[in-house]
């Protein structure tokens, strides 16, 4: 789940992010983690007062009610004994961590995993883009509300995005997923690299640019691949902008708002043209996703981001890597 409001102070975080690349800090991160130290016994509270509420739910429910209640008392439990759930819960955690202390890696991060727990690509994509739904319209009202929003490379960006990301999900859903499964890992396992590359080589702070160049075919691609990829957006078309000198501020807020409208349109596609079981999935990353600001910011306490960068950049290369043995084998 991402959310981001970018932290732009000459903090010595940031100025870690900036030589290596990296969108800024999040402001939540700090504030996430005062909430934590503050509020640290407000999900153990949560849990008994559902623990409660169910009980007294179980004693009051009579004849149709209780047949109803029971009803859901049973889904509920058949969601809590599933391992897929969990491992989607387990993956959310993981890839929102990631994603909170690096700025970027969610899709990937979530795509890799659930590819390692047994998902076909087609559901975990799907998955990871209709989890993705539900928080990046919040992150693109936000960008906007802080005048983060470059509404010119707004505009450049969506369309070809959208387009990239409706022919991805076609192509993933329209090719059986034992024969593409080993494109994607292969992608994913490059992608790993790429952020590998990042933690070697340190770049400079170029000039802003005064002329942003080749957006649309940018966008296309990046819609593309985040599509079949399950990520790749933030990284593709980020990176590269960013990368090209342009503001990072206005590149990664207009990059950000115009992603709502890739994976909106994306995960609507994925509706049309696949059948839609992977809603475990969808709950999995959401509720994973919910507890894991508090280990993003103990990882941004306690690492630098070039260490990050190998530790993220490492596991996603090997997880690639065996998923791609498992998938040629």
């Amino acid at each position: 789940m991402k959310i981001r409001h970018p932290d732009l102070s000459d903090s010595p975080e940031n100025r870690q992010h900036q030589a290596i690349g990296l969108p800024p800090l999040d402001t939540a991160i700090g504030s996430e983690r005062r909430l934590w130290q503050s509020k640290r016994l407000a999900g153990l509270t949560l849990l008994i007062a559902m623990a409660v509420s169910v009980y007294i739910a179980q004693h009051l429910l009579q004849g149709q009610s209780a047949v109803l209640g029971n009803q859901l008392l049973l889904a509920a439990q058949q969601v809590i004994s599933s391992p897929q759930f969990w491992a989607a819960v387990a993956v959310g955690f993981a890839a929102q961590a990631i994603d909170g202390a690096l700025g970027m890696a969610y899709g990937i991060s979530s795509n890799t995993f659930l590819i390692g727990v047994g998902a076909s690509p087609a559901a975990a994509s799907a998955a990871v883009h209709v989890a993705e739904v539900f928080t990046t319209g919040f992150s693109g009202l936000s960008h906007l509300k802080f005048g983060n929003v470059d509404k010119a490379l707004f505009r450049r960006l969506v369309i070809p995005g959208v387009i990239g990301g409706v022919a991805g999900a076609y192509l993933l859903t329209s090719i059986d997923g034992h024969l593409i499964k080993p494109y994607i890992a292969a992608y994913l396992l490059l992608m790993g690299l790429y952020i590998l590359r990042k933690a070697w080589l340190a770049t400079h702070p170029k000039p802003h640019s005064s002329e942003i160049k080749h957006v649309s075919p940018l966008a296309l691609l990046g819609g593309f691949v985040d599509a079949v990829g399950g990520g790749g957006w933030g990284p593709v078309v980020t990176s590269t902008l960013v990368g090209r000198g342009n503001d990072p501020r206005k590149t990664i807020g207009t990059v950000n708002a115009a992603e709502f409208f890739i994976a909106f349109s994306t995960a609507g596609a994925f509706l049309l043209w696949a059948e839609m079981e992977h809603w475990l999935l969808v709950a999995g990353l959401i509720v994973g996703g919910l507890f894991a600001a508090p280990f993003a910011a103990w990882l941004c306490h306690k690492l630098n981001a070039r260490t990050l960068l190998w530790l993220v950049g490492t596991l996603i290369s090997l997880l690639s890597a065996f998923n791609l043995y498992i998938a040629v084998r």
